[in-house]
């Protein structure tokens, strides 16, 4: 799609001690199992291009715990294409444990210094650690506005993982020795809104955890000594881990390693789920398992609720199109059932660089150097055009026009493998304001019928357009409507203070402008 980004990835492994040497170890032995976290971070980097990162831990330096981040995709940072410059890396930073992090950027700034992990230095060793995360917390105003009460306290950065360092930072201070867990425990009852957390200190200890609604993904796996986790089940299995192994965080749990000693426990109690719906709409790659739900399958699933729905002419001159990547299953999956071709009229060029360009000018220009139509393919076609959703429509508008004008295609009706996006997200989707999206304007009523559609179609310059219902998305994932986070197509959030900041987005319609929701206007005190 082009338009949307989820905030970022994380990652960690660890070589137990003691347990002997896993056959997934690189050949330099379990002292540099960080030589694996590279690889990991290229298997999730679709949930972040802007910057990536890695601390490890190696008792055998001076640098106990150690952080290597910057600007740029796994590949740039990382000198993966320069085997001399990776290898100094790989040798300088190589450890028994490490946590890694990919990001794209929903708050803060576009500078190495807002990449992570965020390394936090002290004296004594419990105090002195690295911690990354994926997701955002809906009260990072309250939580900035506490600390910042204080006139001795100062915040560097605008971004909830400073505040999520300075929390954790408290809860160590002085001289209380509390676990991991009990550190996990206390921050979660003050943080309302989506986090999967890793954390190493200066003694060897890891802390991996998962918000107790389960928004954001977070996976793991153990072989023998190797312990792995990471936001995508991919990750795991390409580093050899059998499929029967991975597991994913149930929420409110979080895994401690302490020393050496690897413990799974509950620090929260999770009276309900509420897992991004989004997931396996777009983000996830498409090999991953998620909380038992296969994204293949899921996509797929989405792609027959289209064909049930169907109702434009087929004819042998009808095609299904795809908008590479996210949505090649939902649209194989509806070619399929309705019994016609699903092909490739348009070609993604993937040498295109990061695309994290800002405002719909930048969208739309990237747009036009990321997707070339095959005039062979689409000329003189009737084409049902799938996309995974639409967010902004800008790309979406680039492509219909570049489909009708250079592939010469007779028809183009769009259908959208998932409902209207009509609501912001404050959840660590790039998506605050009521403003920025499409589809809110042509359902002041609320009701999507085919004459609303048609308005939508007509903006797009599409023929038609079709959207599922929000019922389908259960039915394709396989959780109840209760398991999942849908606030983004319903208005409805699973957390106090992401429903209220939707209200105060409801409030900004119209006078928004470029700020995101928590940033243009203060949230009312007492909200958590």
């Amino acid at each position: 799609m082009g338009e949307l980004r989820d905030e970022c990835g994380v990652a960690a492994i660890y070589h137990l001690p003691g347990r002997g040497v896993s056959p997934l170890c690189p050949p330099e032995g379990p002292e540099e199992v960080s030589r694996l976290m590279p690889r990991m971070l290229l298997d999730i980097q679709n949930r972040g291009q802007l910057s990536a990162g890695f601390t490890t831990y190696s008792p055998h330096r001076n640098q106990l715990i150690d952080t290597y981040k910057d600007i740029g995709n796994v590949n740039e940072v990382f000198r993966l294409s320069h085997r001399g410059k990776l290898e100094s890396l790989m040798r300088e930073y190589a450890g028994r444990a490490a946590i890694g992090h990919v990001r794209y950027a929903t708050c803060g700034a576009e500078d190495r210094s807002y990449a992570q992990p965020f390394e936090r230095h002290h004296l004594q060793k419990h105090k002195w650690f690295s911690f990354a995360f994926n997701g955002q917390l809906a009260n990072y105003i309250e939580l900035r506005d506490q600390l910042l009460a204080d006139n001795d306290n100062y915040l560097a950065r605008e971004t909830d993982t400073e505040i999520i360092m300075h929390a954790i930072s408290g809860e160590l201070s002085g001289d209380r020795r509390p676990s991991l867990l009990d550190v996990c425990r206390n921050i979660a009852s003050r943080f309302d809104g989506a986090y999967a957390l890793v954390l190493l200190n200066a003694l060897g200890d890891m802390l991996v955890a998962r918000d107790p609604l389960g928004i954001k993904p977070l996976c793991y796996a153990i072989d023998g000594p190797l312990f792995a986790a990471a936001s995508e089940s991919v990750a795991l299995l390409n580093l050899g881990f059998p499929p029967e192994s991975i597991k994913s965080l149930l929420p409110g749990q979080a895994i401690t390693i302490t020393n050496g000693r690897l413990e799974i426990q509950s620090f929260a109690a999770s009276g309900r789920r509420a897992h991004c719906f989004f997931e396996w709409i777009y983000f996830a790659n498409v090999a991953s398992t998620m909380d038992g739900r296969s994204v293949y399958l899921s996509r797929k699933a989405l792609g027959e609720e289209l064909a049930r729905l169907e109702d434009a002419p087929i004819d042998d001159d009808t095609i299904v199109v795809p908008v590479p990547d996210t949505s090649k299953a939902a649209a194989d999956a509806m070619a399929f059932k309705l019994g016609i071709p699903s092909l490739e009229g348009l070609i993604r060029n993937r040498y295109t660089g990061r695309t994290f360009i800002e405002g719909t000018e930048g969208r739309g220009k990237k747009a036009e150097a990321k997707y070339t139509p095959l005039r062979e393919v689409l000329e003189g076609r009737r084409v049902l055009l799938v996309e995974d959703s639409i967010v902004r429509s800008t790309t979406m508008k680039v492509l219909i026009h570049r489909i009708r004008s250079l592939g010469g295609a007779r028809e183009i009706h769009v259908r959208v493998a998932c409902p209207p996006i009509i609501a912001p997200c404050f959840y660590g989707i790039d998506m605050s304001t009521v403003d920025e999206l499409f589809a809110p304007k042509f359902l002041s009523n609320g009701d999507l019928d085919k004459e609303v559609q048609q308005e939508m179609a007509r903006a797009l310059k599409a023929d038609s357009l079709r959207y599922l219902p929000v019922e389908s998305i259960s039915r394709a994932i396989g959780f109840d409507s209760d398991q999942l986070c849908q606030a983004c197509i319903t208005g409805r959030y699973p957390t106090p203070c992401g429903q209220r900041l939707y209200q105060v987005a409801m409030n900004n319609v119209g006078s928004s402008g470029k700020c995101r929701t928590y940033e243009a206007q203060q949230v009312p005190s007492g909200l958590s």
